[in-house]
């Protein structure tokens, strides 16, 4: 089936989606005129559209919107392009009193005609492309869904104005299938079950900056140890490099002219100083240390390196956008002849972390973006290098152009989570450009001194970010060997509240995190309160256990077995193993 009209074919759904955003904003106008229109782009989700207006809207608002548009789409009003010369364009939207268009209007190229879209009474500026009437838009497959504040052109020294968020489908049937998913994933926020289940918290004392619970440093812990294990097989070292440093190195290092405004600076004894918001410069002083034979190359480098980050206070979300993380980093210093073999091995490292937390992915090649340093040449050589070692292994990558680190292009992984979100966690950065800048050498097989080129890399991305992915992944309900707490054992009676204690003692013994409930509760209560946990294993032990030497067991899924304790520990153990 051809499916260049259908929403499986990007360009057509995000050309849908930018009808429906100029839909929305004729609703706008028909029902409120006196508010100004700012921008409406299609979104990888739907569409949205920023407007200013004199008052907040409300849900009701919404709802008259929804039902405006969806006549609108019945009307079926034909969508029309027209040019204007600059200054007829400025008059013509200065006489609608749009201010924010006529300011669009001044920034775009001087010798090109301005292009509208009319439909009805109603026009818009825009370059389009569009769908050809509004009656191909589905109106019972609208839906508004939400509405928050963006600064006029992102800049937090503009008016801040409403941002309608929407989206739409072909058909209600698709419309209803994402808006369940959208609830599900409401229940998975891992803001919410980052309280309910003990792990983070945020604070207003210390905005961006999270505060991990008991539960939650046993989770981060467990992972981290997971990750030094990897990285141990994988023949990395780990190490770790200074939180503030000169802000010389900084200016050496290109991180000051690209990337000031997201750095957090101090002064020292009267001298400027930074404090990180990436590691590689100080993985880049420990090699620069001693001197290198070839025989050493790759030498990688390995740090759960803590940056620091400024992010506007509208960015933060949760664990997903802080202030401060935990990069689980990599720098590999090598040869050029060593790339290929070098990012095939990463991947593969990649392929045993993913599938550990069953998170497919997709990959995409970011190329050279314009603010960069080095030669276009050296760009190429990256670009293709990394393109090669990719495809060698079967592995096939989309161009994502314009969108490399300003030192090097970069292969970027995005996991797949159980709602069939994406998120990019993974990168492997190919840099021909820092080692030269600081003068690393190492000494090669013909006895002359050669630069090495660096690999940055890492797994997890943020560390925070990732502990969000998976807790939303897993709703909460953790793999047994992550699970902070794997077990929870409750007598029925004060009588055998002993020999709980021993089963208890026999599985910290093993190795197994577990807890006692002693509580003088309902056996029932207690249960749902520790399923409500997810806690994978409720070990339930009455007169009957204690005579036997059993243990009852329910699972967080409700599953029932009555088990010889021992057999019960190796199980748990050998599930744990095999799955560590």
């Amino acid at each position: 089936m051809d499916n260049q009209f259908t929403f499986e074919n990007k360009e057509y759904r995000d050309t849908y989606r930018h009808t429906t955003s100029h839909i929305l904003a004729q609703a706008m106008k028909r029902l409120y005129p006196e508010v100004k229109l700012a921008i409406g782009p299609a979104i990888d989700d739907g569409f949205y559209y920023d407007f200013d207006a004199p008052e907040p809207f409300t849900p009701e608002v919404l709802e008259k919107l929804e039902a405006e548009m969806r006549k609108i789409c019945k009307e079926k009003l034909k969508l029309e392009r027209f040019e204007l010369p600059r200054e007829e364009a400025i008059k013509f939207m200065e006489e609608r009193e749009e201010p924010y268009k006529v300011e669009l209007i001044h920034d775009l190229p001087d010798d090109e005609p301005i292009s509208f879209y009319r439909q009805g009474d109603f026009v818009d500026l825009c370059a389009g492309p569009h769908l050809d009437s509004t009656g191909r838009v589905k109106g019972n497959a609208i839906k508004l869904t939400s509405v928050t504040g963006a600064y006029w052109r992102g800049d937090s020294d503009r008016k801040m104005l409403q941002r309608i968020y929407g989206t739409c489908f072909p058909k209600k049937d698709e419309l209803d299938a994402y808006l369940a998913r959208i609830e599900e994933a409401k229940k998975r926020d891992h803001r919410r079950l980052g309280r309910e289940l003990g792990l983070f918290a945020f604070r207003d004392e210390a905005p961006g900056f999270p505060f991990y619970l008991p539960k939650g440093m046993v989770l981060r812990n467990t992972l981290l140890d997971y990750w030094r294990g990897v990285h141990k097989k994988w023949d990395y070292v780990e190490i770790n490099t200074p939180q503030i440093m000169r802000r010389t190195l900084w200016e050496t290092s290109g991180h000051w002219d690209h990337y000031k405004d997201n750095m957090d600076t101090t002064v020292i004894d009267g001298e400027d100083f930074a404090i990180k918001p990436m590691n590689c410069p100080g993985s880049i002083l420990v090699y620069d240390l001693e001197p290198h034979s070839y025989r050493e190359l790759p030498l990688r480098y390995a740090e759960l390196g803590l940056v620091h980050r400024h992010e506007l206070s509208g960015a933060l979300h949760g664990m997903f956008r802080v202030r401060c993380f935990t990069q689980d980093d990599a720098h590999i210093l090598l040869a050029k002849e060593q790339i290929k073999d070098e990012v095939i091995r990463i991947a593969s490292l990649f392929d045993e972390v993913y599938s550990l937390f069953g998170l497919p992915y997709t990959i995409e090649l970011s190329t050279m973006p314009e603010d960069h340093i080095g030669e276009r040449a050296d760009w190429e050589k990256a670009e293709n290098a990394l393109a090669d070692a990719i495809t060698s292994i079967g592995k096939t990558y989309h161009v994502n152009p314009g969108d490399g680190a300003f030192y090097g292009p970069k292969l970027d992984f995005h996991i797949q989570d159980s709602l069939g979100r994406t998120w990019q966690c993974g990168t492997i950065q190919l840099d021909y450009q820092l080692p030269g800048r600081f003068n690393l050498e190492f000494t090669g097989s013909d006895g002359e001194k050669h630069t090495p080129v660096m690999i940055h890399r890492v797994v997890f991305g943020s560390v925070e970010r990732f502990i969000g992915v998976i807790t939303e992944h897993f709703a909460g309900a953790f793999p047994l060997w992550l699970s902070p707490v794997q077990a929870v054992v409750m007598p029925i009676t004060d009588r055998v509240a002993g020999y709980a204690q021993e089963v208890a003692e026999k599985l910290t013994a093993a190795g197994l995190r577990v807890e006692t409930d002693l509580r003088n509760e309902k056996i029932n209560y207690k249960i749902r309160e520790h399923q409500a946990q997810k806690v994978p294993y409720m070990v339930i032990v009455g007169d009957k256990e204690a005579e036997a030497g059993t243990v009852s067991v329910r699972t967080r899924s409700g599953d029932q077995s009555v088990e010889e304790t021992q057999a019960f520990i190796d199980r748990l153990l050998a599930d744990v193993k095999e799955f560590k």
